[in-house]
């Protein structure tokens, strides 16, 4: 197991997490209204008369959105409930203008499932999915527009999120980011949420707490809204140590909510931790309980796309790939759609995964951009590579053509063709230049055949620059083997 163990002065410690995912529904309107829920709009322009809780106005059940849960939770593995309740969440605050969110208590749209993460160290564990529950988001309080007031954007409210409840299972901060990473990236294949950290389309609150190995759980804090994987992580490390610092000099942990500053990398007190029944949830008197048919269900699961998981299998089973090499082309749909193509097109699958991986990806990143705007498209790629494999030009000079692809959107045979940089393969031509080498360094030639073997190198060195990278590697050596014999 590849658990966070915190040594402290009274033995080892083990944390114990659990995350609840809040993930914005992609559809184009909120979960009981017709308004936008586009991301980006000025202050309360998107906003119906049913977000703004005004009196009569009552919620109509979104079905693209139910439609988006059910999708989400069979591509978790999980149990669709055929009959689920929405609740009424009582709390008050400036931005939830009705005084509660509508949610799923009891009776949830999406039971028990499972995700495979695949960890740092090669291993795969299983993390259980406890629930999937549809809500409302509400709006946003905006406290750094006026020195003495707040400002409020109802936007968001009623806007649909899907909040995806974790079991315990996880135990560092590094399993808990594989696990967002994979959740996220099975969002995106559904196309139920876009992943979108930075636009608060995707946050996390992290539940944490600390035990002796065999002990039952210790209180737990919840860390409330952290939006990035990195400072989830950060989070929790800083969070587990406090615990055990906490505990270990005589004092008792309280469940509370914390807040994350990412700036100082701690976590402070916000509020003591809610109970359910602080909440008074019960079943929303406007709302039916919605009940689902195995006909729509099963229609749901026949249009599921191919999931990250069984991909990497496909991956590895067809194309011969590592499982390391599988898992990194298949992290985001974007970049298993161009590899396939890559592989489509130069007929070589171990070459193309090598070339994506290595350098394609370095100069996305050098350049800061995404596979999308790759100026080299998968089918140059790919024509590139087949150039490598009918030995018009060696893998050296194919890094050169590359990166002049990459800078001008060239294709490689115009490239090759303008340079002069085909490969010679001409037995003659190679021989020819062997055979200067070889004269011009007679005494490293006479100290090979008295037995320093490693000098081979030296002279296929030298041949490779004297013909400007462009003579036949396979063919230099076993020209060079027997005019050295």
């Amino acid at each position: 197991m590849s658990g966070l163990l915190i040594e402290g002065r009274t033995g080892t410690w083990e944390v114990v997490i659990g995350l609840e995912v809040h993930a914005q529904v992609t559809s184009n309107a909120k979960l009981f209204s017709g308004a936008s829920a586009a991301f980006g709009a000025e202050p309360n322009s998107q906003v119906s008369l049913v977000d703004a809780a005004m009196p009569g106005m009552l919620p109509v059940i979104n079905k693209v959105c139910v439609d988006q849960a059910i999708k989400t939770g069979l591509g978790l593995n999980a149990a669709i409930n055929r009959t689920s309740v929405f609740a009424r969440k009582n709390y008050f605050y400036a931005d939830l203008p009705q005084g509660y969110q509508i949610s799923q208590y009891e009776k949830p749209i999406v039971g028990e499932g499972i995700v495979l993460v695949d960890l740092p160290d090669g291993t795969t564990r299983e993390i259980g999915i406890e629930r999937l529950h549809l809500e409302q988001d509400a709006g946003k309080s905006l406290h750094d527009q006026h020195p003495s007031k707040s400002y409020i954007d109802l936007n968001r409210s009623g806007v649909a999120l899907m909040e995806i409840v974790s079991k315990p299972d996880l135990r560092s901060g590094d399993e808990a980011a594989a696990y967002l990473t994979k959740l996220r990236a099975i969002l995106r294949y559904l196309g139920t949420c876009d992943g979108n950290m930075e636009e608060g389309s995707m946050r996390c609150d992290a539940n944490v707490s600390v035990r002796k190995a065999g002990d039952p759980f210790g209180t737990r804090c919840e860390i409330k809204n952290v939006n990035s994987i990195r400072f989830v992580k950060q989070a929790i490390e800083y969070e587990a140590r406090r615990q055990v610092e906490v505990i270990e000099e005589g004092g008792t942990i309280n469940q509370e909510t914390r807040l994350f500053d990412s700036r100082q990398g701690v976590t402070r007190s916000m509020r003591s931790k809610e109970h359910a029944h602080d909440y008074r949830y019960f079943p929303d008197p406007d709302l039916l309980p919605l009940v689902l048919t195995e006909e729509r269900i099963e229609k749901i699961k026949a249009s599921l796309p191919e999931l990250p998981d069984a991909k990497k299998q496909r991956f590895m089973q067809d194309y011969g790939l590592s499982a390391y090499d599988a898992g990194v082309l298949v992290a985001e749909q974007e970049t298993s759609g161009f590899y396939e193509k890559v592989v489509t097109s130069s007929g070589d699958a171990k070459l193309a995964a090598n070339w994506v991986i290595t350098e394609l990806f370095g100069q996305l990143n050098t350049a800061g951009k995404d596979i999308a705007d790759s100026p080299v498209s998968a089918e140059a790629l790919g024509r590139m590579i087949a150039r490598i494999k009918d030995g018009t030009i060696s893998g050296r000079i194919a890094k050169d053509v590359f990166a002049e692809m990459f800078e001008t959107g060239k294709d490689a045979d115009a490239i090759i063709e303008e340079k002069g940089l085909k490969q010679v393969s001409d037995t003659g031509a190679i021989e020819k230049v062997i055979d200067e080498v070889l004269a011009a360094n007679q005494d490293k030639v006479a100290e090979y055949k008295s037995g320093k073997d490693k000098l081979f190198g030296f002279f296929v060195g030298q041949v490779m620059k004297a013909s400007q990278g462009k003579a036949n590697p396979g063919m230099v050596n076993e020209l060079l083997k027997s005019k050295l014999a």
